[in-house]
């Protein structure tokens, strides 16, 4: 009965002071750095969101001048950044942080700030391009002036 057991005391658990202002002045830093970078992603998740906001606008124009066999327009406002297609009252407005650039057929524009791009019965239209660009990043919906076919490039 005489043994006697040392006890050993554990070590202590956690972390010390320094290591949790090492840690949170690399977190800090992290944090400066993405932050630029994360800003740039709304920005351009915008870009793209108006791009195809277009799109379906000129593609809902063709099937309209197809589908009920009249002549649709859809008229683009660059300054105040917003369209309207014939035949319907909403105006759709896009992102304030976008430029918005058109190239169109010149019988088609109305003043220096507003165009538009005419759809005929037979899916034709009057062609043109409408770009839209943020920052460093542009994108570009084309119309088809044969086919009427809208497509957004890069």
């Amino acid at each position: 009965m005489g043994r006697q057991q040392k006890v050993r005391s554990a070590p202590q658990a956690g972390f010390t002071l320094i290591e949790l202002l090492v840690v949170t002045v690399i977190m800090v830093m992290a944090y400066a750095l993405a932050g630029p970078l994360v800003s740039s992603g709304v920005s351009s998740t915008e870009l793209k969101a108006s791009a195809r906001q277009l799109a379906a606008g000129l593609r809902k124009a063709r099937s309209d001048a197809v589908s009920q066999r009249r002549e649709t327009v859809l008229t683009l406002d660059v300054q105040n950044r917003r369209f309207q297609l014939s035949g319907d009252s909403r105006v759709y407005r896009l992102s304030k942080d976008v430029e918005v650039k058109l190239f169109t057929a010149q019988s088609e524009l109305v003043d220096s700030n507003t165009g538009s791009i005419r759809f005929f019965p037979d899916g034709g239209s009057t062609g043109g391009r409408i770009t839209v660009v943020a920052k460093q990043r542009q994108y570009a919906v084309d119309v088809n002036w044969l086919t009427g076919q809208v497509a957004i490039l890069d």
